[in-house]
């Protein structure tokens, strides 16, 4: 409906609003799960009704005319929850199948690991495990490349350092002494990061 001439469409519109709002965000709240998605749906509504003011009616007609909006916002909302929800079926489904193993870690390096800070852990995780290069994982945390070799130098520094600690607390268990036991086959284990087998070797090395 077209404003009197000394009414704006800024003027109409805020007129509009808080007339409306109150009812159409209870309106959807009571149509969708998250109230975040409520938010959405009244927003865009308001949009609708912006880009459309000469056809919002007057009056108390302007809520029913909203609702309506409001309803065809929300079906269009259904439809994306309904195709991501079968899309994200579809994958749980597929990926359920998977099998990815564990990473062999040696129990001192997975321990050295822990006691790392968190930034340290991911970047040493991304070149060892995940294999990526250091342009590649500084797309990945978002940093740049110079970032990620200042960071990939330290981490490995620290983690050398606690492997050592590590060799020094195991040297110190092995030579206190304990009551007889049973024989057992035995095991070779070498100290240090040279332990580590690829891919976990590339923890420690700074070739990568």
């Amino acid at each position: 409906m077209p404003s009197p001439p000394d009414v704006t469409a800024s003027d109409r519109f805020a007129e509009l609003f808080e007339r409306t709002h109150r009812p159409l965000l209870a309106y959807a709240v009571r149509r969708v799960a998250d109230p975040a998605d409520a938010a959405d749906v009244v927003a865009e509504t308001f949009l609708v009704a912006w880009r459309r003011l000469d056809d919002v009616p007057a009056g108390d007609d302007a809520r029913p005319w909203l609702f309506g909006v409001a309803r065809n916002v929300l079906s269009t909302l259904y439809r994306g929850q309904r195709r991501r929800h079968t899309l994200v079926d579809d994958l749980a489904v597929t990926l359920r199948h998977l099998h990815v193993p564990p990473p062999d870690v040696d129990p001192s390096l997975s321990e050295a690991m822990r006691r790392l800070g968190p930034d340290d852990r991911e970047v040493l995780r991304l070149v060892a495990w995940e294999g990526l290069a250091r342009d590649e994982i500084a797309v990945a945390l978002g940093v740049s490349r110079a970032t990620v070799r200042v960071r990939l130098h330290r981490a490995r520094r620290r983690l050398t350092s606690l492997l050592a600690e590590a060799d020094a607390d195991l040297t110190e268990q092995r030579s206190r002494p304990t009551a007889p036991s049973a024989p057992r086959a035995p095991r070779t284990r070498r100290a240090g990061a040279a332990r580590v087998t690829a891919p976990s070797a590339r923890l420690t090395s700074e070739e990568s």
